[in-house]
């Protein structure tokens, strides 16, 4: 593979700076553009070996997007002890979101370069260090300022479902057994605007699969709207949906959907607006393809003036809890789910430990969370009762800057999953 030119000088900004002077997505995308990146490993053989040395092999592996840094920066935890001990950057490439893969050694980087670039690399568990073994455009005609603004495995590991925000497309790429990626197997076209200035076109924002693995959900910020794609397992396609009307559900103008999960009882779906910071319960109908809506619940704090910005979903293994952070209050919120209906009542609102919590990951676990604090730069630690849901700030902490998103690469020595 030839070598990649070197990216352009990091993005420097004022940790505390408001959400609302902060510069807009497509702003950063296109400065991210101006450049390729060099996606080499930047842990040596020497260092690697002392790296490894110093902390527990055994422990798990963080790997953490960087905002306009054009790095991946990496954090060996203890998963029994609850410690961080950061490896620095092991890869200077442009990183809008980074997923692992749950069974190999592999590490899948998003790029903000026009083409939609996704990046492969190989897990060194040991060191933590990162080696390049692929590449792949996931746009068939790169458009304006690239940007894709998520990437993840579906359930089988056997496709990556790509979010491309500056394009408003949501494409799909065969997985192969060992986690290399193949060619790009289909793409769809989102259409649709909202009224706010950041929704003169579609920007896609989210894919995930449905239980039934029959239909694939498209989060679309500039749209305001969820669309239902047929999929096909056989061959890792979406396709548009017949017949015409069925095909999308609309939320309120300006809202911004941003994410979505599924309840595990396949009959519930959480979509969290960006713009208006709540979380819209919906009905799922896996035999149709159809969402109904259901409830509508904020994630901004009684009284909450200023920014309005939701970030981040996720849902507990049993579907007992729903997670989600808020940008404008700098908060995370619990919200408990009933396991009969799927609706949701807040149980605990607490900070986020930093600033612009962008992204969160719970840890398979079951027992961790970790918060992407972008503003702030750090990435804080919390524990997780497995019972109540509820969240506790350990204190605990790493430095890494403008982090957007947390990767967990969980080590073979480590426990299994607990109940959760």
């Amino acid at each position: 593979m030839n070598e990649l030119p070197r990216t352009s000088p990091p993005v420097s900004r004022g940790a505390g700076s408001p959400l609302s002077r902060r510069p807009s997505r497509r702003a950063v995308l296109a400065a991210a553009t101006a450049s390729a990146a060099t996606a080499l490993p930047l842990l040596s053989a020497t260092s690697a070996a002392a790296s490894a040395a110093a902390v527990d092999r055994h422990g798990d592996l963080l790997y953490i997007g960087t905002w306009g840094q054009n790095q991946v920066h990496a954090v060996r935890f203890d998963p029994v002890r609850g410690t961080m001990d950061p490896l620095g950057a092991v890869a200077e490439v442009s990183s809008n979101w980074v997923a692992a893969h749950p069974d190999r050694p592999v590490l899948y980087v998003a790029g903000g370069e026009q083409g939609g670039l996704v990046r492969t690399f190989r897990v060194d568990d040991a060191s933590g260090a990162l080696s390049l073994t692929g590449e792949i455009a996931t746009e068939a005609v790169p458009g304006g300022s690239g940007g894709l603004s998520y990437i993840g495995l579906n359930a089988d590991a056997d496709t990556l479902l790509v979010a491309d925000f500056a394009t408003g497309c949501a494409a799909t790429v065969p997985a192969g057994p060992d986690g290399g990626l193949g060619a790009v197997a289909s793409s769809v076209q989102d259409t649709g605007s909202g009224p706010n200035p950041r929704q003169a076109g579609p920007h896609t924002h989210h894919v995930v699969i449905d239980p039934s693995r029959r239909f694939a959900l498209v989060a679309d910020f500039g749209a305001d709207r969820v669309f239902v794609r047929d999929y096909d397992r056989a061959s890792h396609r979406l396709s548009a949906r017949t017949p015409a009307g069925r095909g999308s559900w609309a939320t309120a103008p300006g809202s911004g959907p941003r994410r979505l999960v599924f309840h595990p009882g396949g009959r519930t779906v959480y979509l969290l607006n960006e713009l208006t910071a709540d979380i819209q319960i919906l009905g799922w109908d896996s035999r149709t393809g159809v969402l109904t809506p259901r409830r509508l619940l904020t994630t901004n704090a009684p009284g909450h003036t200023g920014a309005t910005s939701g970030a981040e979903l996720a849902i507990s293994r049993d579907g007992r809890h729903v997670y989600t952070s808020n940008r404008g209050d700098n908060t995370l919120v619990v919200f408990s789910a009933d396991p009969g209906t799927g609706l949701l009542t807040e149980t605990q609102r607490l900070p986020c430990g930093g600033v612009t919590p962008w992204s969160f990951s719970l840890h398979p676990g079951g027992r961790w969370l970790f918060v992407a604090n972008e503003a702030s730069g750090t990435v804080n630690l919390f524990r997780v009762d497995p019972g109540s849901g509820r969240l506790t700030d350990t204190g605990t902490s790493v430095a890494v800057p403008n982090p957007d998103c947390v990767a967990v690469r969980v080590s073979r020595g480590s426990a299994g999953p607990s109940r959760f």
